[in-house]
């Protein structure tokens, strides 16, 4: 099958120019801010579609300020690739053009820009349906791409393990299946039939779809089977068992830096969106004593494509598994309202799919990251303001104790407090009840010790069946108990 991948890597590559004509472009080149290589170059246009009536005085100065955080955005998820923006702009758009979206005269203005400044690609921050892609690249001469086929690059670059590499592939063609026309309108239909007997061939396109067709069925069968198996590493550990914490958050907002930070671990953080895409996990010992399991997710983002939602059902699931759920926030992100609110967005989504349990929200710790870039007396009121959040820098260390309070304090409220006595010589025995439960009171007595202990109904009937059965890593004799469970309230 031919190929029709969007990759950046397939843009024409101009010809090496001599060294007159280089010298002869070297000043345009620093009046416009054009890079060395042309084809790296691209533009990002923002169509800024306003619904109903204008708004209000006081409203737009809102709305262009929300227009330029997506502005940015798009720049950083182009630059985020390896593209040199050098030109962006908004557009405001009254009526949706089916055919181009833009108007007419802002069409026109688009081609000019992107030929004075040689720019072979063109980023469009909104979805574009396949004949609107197809018009502007007829129109602007150049590769158009909209904002989920630059997503669907970043995650395709970015994707290390098989299951992401499948996740993306069939994000891919589920996007590309709608945009094969434009590959194969040259073709006529081929001859079909047996023998001397003509019939109905099947068109080049026909071919194409069926065979995309056939290969999103089997990456389907196949991320079927990653589920499966997740599913049963999550029936693993629930047999350990290991509490699960999910980092959740918007893309680049801190949070692999914060789970290096918790867990000393190594994985990839850099200032880029989309750097994490598989997830990872780690163990992260509380102050209590008690062990957890930390899990970095894949960051979200506002208007995320739904093939990728679709695609990323296995990752997601980690979340949905999840005792409790960290949301990060970029506190220091000047868009960190609407940011948080586009996470909570794709988690109400999830619900409604049937896969996160619809009281998602008492399980959520909220963390507000990068404090270290807020001035002393941000911190001061954000810390006010925002009661039951935890402020941090995942950068400094600063706050991460409580954080890791904050968890502790989470996972132990609503655990029954058991009253154990257990023989001064059963070290396994202590040993074992301080790893796995909380001992909130002790007592040492001649012949026994009195232990106040908050454990799960798990580790509780674990500790009973390994008693009953003198297990040698418990150990021998421990009493009974002495007295009926102190259940605390619950958060």
């Amino acid at each position: 099958m031919p190929e029709r991948s969007l990759s950046l890597r397939k843009l024409p590559r101009a010809t090496k120019p001599t060294a007159a004509e280089e010298a002869a472009r070297r000043p345009r080149r620093e009046a416009v801010g054009v890079p060395e290589r042309a084809a790296d170059l691209a533009a990002v246009i923002l169509p800024l579609v306003r619904q109903g009536q204008q708004p209000e005085k006081g409203a737009e100065g809102a709305t262009l300020r929300s227009a330029e955080a997506r502005l940015e955005e798009a720049t950083a998820l182009a630059q985020s690739i390896g593209l040199s923006v050098a030109w962006r702009a908004i557009f405001p758009v009254r009526t949706c053009r089916p055919s181009t979206l833009l108007g007419e005269g802002q069409v026109e203005q688009v081609k000019q820009e992107l030929a004075l400044r040689g720019i072979a690609l063109a980023v469009v921050d909104a979805g574009l349906s396949p004949v609107q892609q197809r018009t502007l690249e007829k129109a602007w001469g150049c590769k158009v791409i909209d904002r989920t086929g630059l997503i669907l690059e970043i995650f395709g670059a970015r994707a290390r393990t098989r299951e992401g590499a499948l996740q993306v592939e069939l994000a891919h063609l589920d996007y590309q299946r709608t945009r094969l026309v434009r590959s194969w309108t040259h073709l006529e239909r081929q001859r079909g039939g047996f023998g001397f007997l003509g019939g109905p061939g099947e068109s080049q396109l026909e071919i194409d779809r069926r065979l995309i067709a056939e290969r999103m069925a089997k990456i389907r069968r196949e991320l079927e089977q990653v589920r499966r198996t997740r599913g049963l590493h999550r029936a693993a550990r629930r047999k350990v068992p290991y509490p699960i914490v999910a980092l959740v958050g918007y893309t680049n907002a801190g949070k692999s830096t914060l789970f290096n930070a918790l867990t000393g671990a190594n994985v990839l953080a850099k200032d880029q969106l989309f750097a994490t895409l598989d997830p990872t996990m780690r163990g992260l010992e509380l102050p209590s004593g008690r062990r957890v399991i930390l899990s970095d997710t894949v960051g979200f983002i506002s208007d995320l494509p739904h093939q990728l939602v679709a695609a990323f059902r296995a990752t997601l699931e980690e979340v949905a598994e999840a005792d409790i759920i960290l949301h990060v926030h970029d506190i220091a992100h000047p868009d960190t309202a609407a940011q948080a609110s586009d996470v909570r967005r794709v988690l109400d989504d999830m619900v409604r799919a049937g896969t996160l349990d619809p009281a998602w929200p008492s399980r959520v710790i909220e963390v507000l990251n990068k404090s270290d870039l807020l001035a002393e007396e941000q911190r001061i009121e954000l810390a006010d303001r925002a009661r039951g959040a935890v402020l941090v820098s995942a950068l400094t260390g600063v706050g991460l104790d409580r954080l890791r309070s904050a968890i502790d304090q989470r996972l132990s409220a609503g655990l029954a407090v058991h009253r154990l006595s257990v023989a001064p010589s059963d070290g396994r025995a202590l040993a074992w009840l301080y790893e796995h439960g909380e001992v909130v009171e002790r007592h040492d007595g001649i012949a026994s010790i009195e232990l106040a202990v908050r454990l799960s109904p798990e580790d509780l009937a674990r500790f009973e069946r390994r008693r009953a059965a003198a297990v040698p890593d418990i150990g021998q004799p421990c009493a009974a108990l002495l007295s009926h469970p102190e259940t605390e309230g619950k958060a």
